[in-house]
């Protein structure tokens, strides 16, 4: 039972989300043993917070041959607020976030949260994305590095190349975020829309740090969050594609500035929250 304290909090938020319709976009592929655990925790982690509605984009596609796509639309008979999006078509990863972001913007979401599966961004981290947003920003991303983030179970290699990205894409792009590779990021409709409206030209990984480039302008905070358990597998197509777009991304503010263009203006930050 609710104390009167809690419940007087919780009638605060359902006041000021009660309207708001959230998207959940979640890439999935061989997750059939922890997939519907992880539904159920990212949903109960919305329930308080009682939004008008809320969807759940499971995208999957070829790369998915464990039986999880069977799983999942088994389980929409259960739980009205999943909806399965079957995308045959995709060709990267990227491709999987973008036709999750699409989905959710056709279905008339004004907040879309991403969240990677398996557990590597977890439910429980995701009220802190909801109460900074309701503070007002535009848009408010997950930081494994900012104070009260943390990274567990991965390589002292992948923690260089996020910390060795992070600091590369600040100097080069002038973003002030502490974690610019993070995939774990909320977004109104109005930012995610001109995220897509500037595209999204990376084909790997560093297509989250283009993202957050393009929100420079807008109105952003960062949340700590627990990731756990990065792959090894960072190849150098990988690095090549990131720093390709990296270069891409620089010459072009520097261009807009010869040009006597604001750029967007500075990085609006607040501390972490």
């Amino acid at each position: 039972m609710l104390t009167s304290a809690a419940a007087t909090r919780a009638v605060s938020l359902s006041s000021q989300t009660g309207r708001i319709s959230l998207g959940i976009v979640c890439p999935m592929a061989n997750e059939r043993d922890t997939a519907t655990r992880f539904v159920r925790e990212v949903l109960a982690a919305c329930a308080p917070f009682e939004f008008g509605a809320v969807t759940f984009f499971a995208v999957l596609d070829r790369v998915s041959r464990d039986g999880t796509v069977e799983l999942l639309r088994g389980l929409e008979a259960e739980l009205p607020q999943l909806r399965v999006v079957w995308a045959p078509e995709n060709r990267s990863v990227v491709d999987a976030y973008l036709r999750g972001y699409r989905e959710a913007l056709d279905a008339g979401c004004d907040w879309v949260l991403e969240i990677d599966a398996g557990y590597s961004h977890q439910p429980s981290d995701i009220p802190c994305f909801f109460k900074k947003m309701l503070e007002g920003y535009d848009c408010v991303f997950g930081t494994r590095f900012g104070p009260g983030g943390r990274i567990t179970e991965s390589s002292f290699k992948r923690r260089l190349i996020s910390r060795g990205g992070t600091f590369l894409a600040n100097l080069l792009l002038g973003t002030r975020l502490s974690d610019m590779t993070s995939g774990f990021e909320l977004f109104s409709r109005a930012a995610l829309h001109e995220v897509l409206e500037k595209g999204v030209n990376s084909r790997g990984h560093f297509f989250q740090t283009e993202i957050k480039a393009h929100c420079q302008a807008l109105r952003v905070a960062e949340v700590p969050i627990h990731y756990r358990a990065a792959s090894d597998s960072v190849n150098k197509d990988v690095l090549k594609d990131a720093l390709r777009n990296l270069w891409r991304l620089c010459r072009a503010r520097v261009a807009e500035a010869r040009a006597g263009a604001s750029g967007g203006g500075e990085l609006k930050q607040d501390e972490l929250g």
